[in-house]
């Protein structure tokens, strides 16, 4: 049977298969605004070329964003892409304290500029209505939509739950708690909101920061007696658990602290499943792999391996 390779496929139709998982990925975990790339800010619902380029210069220009009512203010964004985006957009809560307690200081130690946000006061000398008061929330950290925010602390009144709370075990305690005496859909009649919208709320409020769901992937069995770079040596048969994929090859957490890089020349067709014989050449995160170590360059944190098998 002859192999084919990428060129052998419509190149229209390969971007957008890549473009709709890439799109899938975000709609499920979402995108720290404040890190996130032009590319991958482009995936989300309700921007474009245009919108993502000028999130970064905004981002760029004025510093990192401190809540997701910050979005309006950029060129372009008008209410409807805000409405799509928000959902999508997590501003983690641990960036933006120590953001925060950074930057100039007076004479008594104190940041003005983490002041002048903690305190909900306007940055730069000029201030006008349009000003978005800059004071974290601790909401953008989650997938709950602004639209839903009223219903969230409608919620968490009725629960006796906090702000401070969020992605905490006391947070779940007390929505287990609470639907232990009620159902889900009693509680959201008495919200005045859907039963969806309640569980989405739920769901958001219980997840810890920067939650992901492919964490909830396989782990690999790490071995006992190797949990650092000097317990390798080459020729050890390891399993690991890719991590992340780049156009010249794939990272493997093996359990030592540092992700070692099967070269994209070791991933063969012969190692793969036929299912992803099927699908491509390629591995993608939380998948489950037999590795051997082949080289390992202690002073540069650096490993090498080579790839067995498909797990």
């Amino acid at each position: 049977m002859a192999l084919w390779n990428e060129h052998d496929v419509s190149q229209t139709l390969l971007k957008a298969t890549l473009d709709s998982i890439v799109e899938e990925c975000v709609s499920f975990v979402g995108v720290d605004i404040n890190i996130c790339s032009e590319i991958l800010l482009r995936h989300i619902a309700g921007l474009n070329a245009n919108r993502a380029k000028n999130i970064i210069e905004w981002r760029e220009k004025n510093g990192p964003f401190i809540n997701r009512e910050q979005l309006k203010k950029v060129k372009g964004l008008g209410p409807k892409s805000f409405q799509q985006c928000a959902g999508f957009i997590r501003i983690n809560q641990d960036y933006i304290r120590t953001f925060c307690s950074s930057g100039p200081t007076d004479s008594s130690g104190q940041s003005h500029q983490g002041a002048a946000v903690l305190t909900g006061e306007k940055l730069g000398k000029k201030k006008t209505k349009a000003d978005v008061t800059l004071t974290p929330n601790p909401l953008d950290q989650t997938c709950i939509h602004p639209e839903s925010y009223d219903i969230a602390v409608r919620f968490l009144s009725f629960i006796g739950g906090t702000l401070h709370e969020i992605g905490k075990p006391e947070m779940q305690q007390k929505i287990n708690s609470s639907l232990g005496k009620e159902s889900i859909e009693k509680i959201a009649e008495r919200l005045q909101t859907t039963t969806h919208t309640l569980q989405v709320i739920m769901d958001g409020l219980s997840q810890p920061e920067s939650f992901d769901f492919r964490t909830d992937f396989d782990k690999p069995d790490f071995k006992r007696n190797i949990v650092c770079l000097e317990d390798l040596q080459v020729g050890t048969v390891l399993t690991g658990k890719v991590e992340n994929a780049t156009l010249f090859g794939v990272f493997v957490d093996i359990g030592v602290g540092k992700l070692g890089l099967i070269p994209i020349r070791s991933i063969t067709e012969a190692k793969l499943s036929k299912t992803k014989k099927r699908r491509s050449l390629g591995l993608g995160p939380g998948e489950k792999v037999e590795v051997k170590v082949l080289n390992i360059d202690i002073p540069r944190c650096r490993i090498s391996l080579d790839l067995l098998r498909v797990l």
